[in-house]
């Protein structure tokens, strides 16, 4: 009680509050709580909702920036707005729709502008290289321009008169009837004296006249002319250029007055086949066959028989003789002139009769079947010898009989010292043979004293074919040449021994005024006999293989075959008269399209990158031809004969013509020449402006061979647009079907004959085209891919080497170190080559002519018959001719052809036919003649460090 009085005595406190409420609470019913908690519990979430409108108004107030997703996802979680749930996803995917589609929009835009941005950035690269490629154009139209007033000038100057021929020399008269004359004033004949000039212009082309030797006879009654020389006399004559059929026109007439034979012997000729180089039974001409009276009634004698000349050839023994025709009574020829193989030294009219090897080898044709190798230098015998001397009464010289004379003394002191030498102690092996085997003695003509010819030719070939000199005795009896002595000078070369003339300046040899004989022959005179030995061991290899490879080219070119011998007097007659040959004829390029075929046109693929001016662009301009034709006879009469062996056809230029000194191209010989910086010299840019160099200018024809590659073809002749220098191309076409109408054949600026081969052949390569008008060929196959810089740094380098092959892909010939006796062809890396492919070469057309009519047919005939090898051949030729090896230029060792067909060099028997075909070169040779080289051409400023303001000669070579 106390405690609630307490708190009743405290009423207005807090202890008197809630005790009140506690009190009410206590008093209060239980329904009435519950319904006040299901009322708070229903209010609760009006006023929870209110307050998030009222929150959510605040937030749109205070950013208004706020995204309306955050709206609806409060909305959602109203239970109101769940129904409207579907309609808003699907509204807001249409409006994703859109919106993706705009940026799509936008985004192909971008592109479409980048993509427009990156083409006129193209645009304006092109345009700039274009700018760049005409700038250089238009600085090669001005020094186009420039080198055209430089040739116009020219022109004006050198615009004189033509040179019109000379009046001839005499009327188409035959020749008119001369007064005879004595015989010592025919002895003494001499060409000033003896010979009508007036009948030989300059310009006459030598015209020769041959007396029918059917219808025309100038021996004895009971003699007739060997009906084999007769025969391949006629036709061998046919050959040659300068025969005439009109003895009006002729400057010399020809009469075939030997070798005659008796009755009995021509019938025996007649069933009797031309020997191959036999000289058994050899002997002089019948000094009774002659009737000097017949020769005096020819129809064109005219009295004096002044420009005649007697044919009288040897071919076999005919009986007895006095050794030439000049000698005895009543044997006067007027000044008719005399070619035989024998003479007397008295009665040999030096510069007027001609000394000529007998009949000895076939009518023509290879004859490279009938020589030895030329290796070894040193042979099995050094010196060899087979004959017996035979004196003026028909008695043996030496141990078998000796005539009492000065002659005889020295011959028997030469023949014992001869044999004390091949029997003296040396490891030098002779053979030597003074006595010959009476089953096979070939014995000299009675009353001819001479040494006699031993065995049969063949046991003498195989006896000098182990020889590394052949000896050749002088006759005896004041004989200055015999039959028996030319003889022995033809087997010898034919077997590669180098002749050894015991006799000295005694004996004169074949075509003296022509050959040089010493490049070939050794000559002693006979009072060196003691010092034979020493002579002949103290000659090194490289002389021996020289004089054996001069004595070789000497014998095939002059004596081994009737066409040989019949071609080299005429030539001797003419170069005695300062007469230019025959030009040379060309091979008519017949084109492969019919004359009413237009072949359809295109324009050129032009490159777009800038090239640097490479050189200028020039009209067509053809070489000079045939500029030298009445002086290269007489300033390189000795190489013409002797290093070329070409003395028979005139050429129109020649790779070996004299250069002019420096300082003659700026006084008084400045036609056609153009100098690097008008002479002063420079770099890259001057260097372009000009040819410069040591010769006038020039341009170069390319040669290329195809065969049914159409869009290789036209490939390679688009690249050849704006080429400088470039003077017309030549498609050789060796397929059978000529091109397709509709192939459309690109215009490159410069003329483009597609010439018909007359058949598939890879030789058609080198035929000397009538159409080809320049010095300078490049080679090329239909896939070789070349820059322009490439072929004319090859053309420049090839104008300092005009006589050699000038190229890219280089190859070489390599030793089989297995077999150790031949050849392999070699195209892998290499610090060393000897051959440049002509795949991509540059030759001098004067070697197209020869690959077609000197080089042996044996050699053309191997390229058919592989269908490869002529770029072998060629080097083979040119290093045989000059004795130099070739000259590569550029790093280039193969081309590439992408796209192109498969070419036969893919195949592997490609790599062995070449294997083949060198070892068959070198048979037909007689000698390997490539040459190994062991550098290359590049441009002199190549990898020179030069300044800013100068350009290099070429940018990548």
């Amino acid at each position: 009680m106390t405690g609630y009085d307490s708190l009743g005595g405290n009423g207005g406190g807090p202890s008197s509050t809630g005790g009140a409420v506690c009190h009410w609470l206590k008093h209060m019913k239980l329904y009435r709580v519950v319904l006040i908690v299901v009322f708070c519990l229903l209010s609760l979430p009006f006023v929870f909702y209110n307050l998030l409108v009222h929150e959510e108004s605040n937030v749109q107030h205070s950013d208004i920036h706020r995204t309306r997703s955050q709206l609806f996802t409060f909305e959602d979680v109203s239970p109101l707005k769940a129904a409207d749930l579907k309609l808003r996803i699907d509204e807001m995917l249409r409006m994703k729709g859109t919106v993706s589609l705009e940026l799509r929009d936008l985004e192909s835009r971008r592109q479409k502008l980048q993509s427009d941005i990156g083409l006129y950035n193209q645009k304006i690269d092109e345009l700039k290289q274009e700018l760049a490629r005409q700038q250089t154009e238009l600085d090669r139209l001005k020094i186009s321009v420039e080198q055209a007033q430089v040739a116009q000038r020219e022109a004006v100057l050198r615009n004189t008169p033509e040179l019109a021929l000379p009046r001839a020399l005499f009327s188409d008269t035959l020749p008119a009837q001369m007064r005879p004359i004595d015989a010592a004033h025919s002895r003494s004949c001499k060409m000033s004296t003896c010979f009508d000039h007036s009948r030989c212009s300059l310009t006459s082309g030598f015209p020769v006249y041959l007396y029918d030797p059917d219808t025309t006879s100038v021996v004895s009654a009971g003699y007739d002319i060997d009906g084999f020389l007769k025969t391949t006399i006629k036709q061998t004559l046919g050959y040659n250029a300068h025969l005439t059929t009109d003895p009006k026109k002729a400057c010399v007439f020809l009469v075939l007055v030997g070798e005659a034979l008796s009755e009995h012997e021509v019938q025996k000729s007649n069933r009797y086949v031309a020997p191959q180089g036999a000289a058994d039974g050899l002997g002089a001409p019948n000094l009774s066959s002659l009737n000097v009276t017949r020769l005096r009634l020819l129809p064109y004698w005219g009295g004096d028989g002044r420009n005649h000349v007697l044919l009288n050839f040897a071919r076999r023994e005919v009986g007895p003789g006095a050794g030439n025709m000049l000698q005895g009574q009543g044997m006067d020829t007027g000044r008719a002139m005399l070619v035989q193989s024998s003479f007397e030294e008295s009665q040999f009219r030096v510069g007027f009769d001609l000394i000529a090897p007998p009949i000895l080898g076939p009518p023509g044709g290879d004859v490279w079947q009938e020589c030895a190798p030329m290796l070894p230098a040193r042979r099995k015998y050094l010196l060899s010898f087979q004959g017996e001397l035979l004196g003026q009464n028909g008695s043996m010289v030496g141990p078998r009989g000796t005539d009492d004379t000065e002659s005889d003394t020295v011959d028997e002191f030469i023949i014992e010292h001869l044999k004390e030498m091949s029997s003296g102690r040396t490891q030098d092996y002779f053979m030597l043979q003074f006595e010959c085997v009476p089953a096979t003695e070939q014995r000299a003509p009675s009353g001819l004293r001479d040494w006699s010819l031993c065995g049969t030719d063949n046991s003498r070939k195989s006896v000098l074919k182990e020889s590394t000199f052949a000896l050749l005795l002088a006759p005896g009896g004041g004989s200055t040449s015999s039959t028996l002595l030319q003889a022995r000078l033809y087997e010898a070369l034919r077997a590669g021994a180098i002749p050894l003339v015991l006799g000295g300046d005694q004996v004169q040899l074949p075509y003296a005024e022509t050959i040089d004989w010493r490049r070939v022959v050794i000559s002693l005179p006979k009072a060196r006999i003691t010092e034979l030995h020493f002579l002949l061991r103290a000659i090194p290899d490289a002389d021996l293989l020289t004089m054996r490879r001069q004595g070789r080219l000497v014998w095939e070119r002059y004596l081994s075959s009737v066409q040989s011998t019949v071609d080299t007097i005429v030539a001797s007659l003419r170069s005695r008269l300062g007469i230019p040959p025959k030009p040379i004829p060309s091979v008519i390029a017949h084109s492969v399209f019919n004359s009413s075929f237009v072949p359809l046109k295109s324009d050129p693929v032009i490159d777009t990158e800038p090239e640097e001016s490479l050189g200028p662009i020039e009209p067509p301009y053809p070489s000079p031809a045939f500029r030298r034709n009445y002086t290269a006879t007489l300033v390189q009469s000795r190489e013409m004969w002797n290093d070329w062996a070409d003395p028979f056809a005139l050429y129109p230029q020649l790779p070996f013509d004299p250069v002019l000194p420096s300082d003659a191209k700026f006084i008084g010989s400045h036609m056609g020449f153009r100098p690097i910086g008008k002479g002063a010299g420079g770099t890259g840019k001057e260097f372009g402006e000009s040819l410069g160099g040591n010769y006038p200018r020039e341009q170069f024809t390319i040669v290329i061979l195809t065969y049914e590659r159409e869009q290789v073809l036209m490939d390679s002749l688009s690249r050849l647009y704006g080429l400088p220098y470039l003077h017309k191309v030549i498609v050789v076409w060796n397929s059978p079907k000529p091109p397709l109408e509709d192939l459309r054949w690109p215009d490159i600026g410069v003329p483009v004959h597609v010439v018909r081969a007359p058949r598939n052949s890879l030789n058609n390569r080198f035929l000397p085209f009538d159409a080809i008008e320049t010095e300078a060929v490049l080679s090329v196959d239909d896939d070789a891919h070349l820059r322009h810089d490439e072929i004319l740094f090859g053309f420049r380098v090839w104008r300092e080497h005009r006589d050699r092959v000038v190229g890219f892909p280089g190859r070489f010939h390599a030793w089989d170190v297995n077999s150790l006796d031949s050849w392999n062809y070699n195209s892998n890396y290499s610090c060393e080559l000897s051959m440049v492919l002509t795949g991509a070469a540059f030759i001098h057309k004067y070697y197209t002519y020869l690959y077609t009519y000197t080089l042996p047919q044996a050699i053309r005939d191997k390229v058919d018959e592989y269908m490869n090898c002529e770029d072998i051949a060629m080097n083979f030729l040119v290093s045989h001719v000059t004795r130099k090896p070739p000259v590569k230029v550029t790093s280039r060792w193969t081309f590439r052809c992408p796209g192109c067909p498969v070419s036969l060099s893919e195949d592997d028997t490609h790599f062995q036919e070449r294997h083949k075909c060198i070892n068959f070169f070198t048979k037909v040779f007689g000698y390997t003649p490539l040459l190994n080289t062991q550098y290359r051409a590049d441009s002199i400023l190549f990898k020179t460090r030069i300044p800013h303001d100068k350009q290099k000669c070429f940018k990548f070579i």
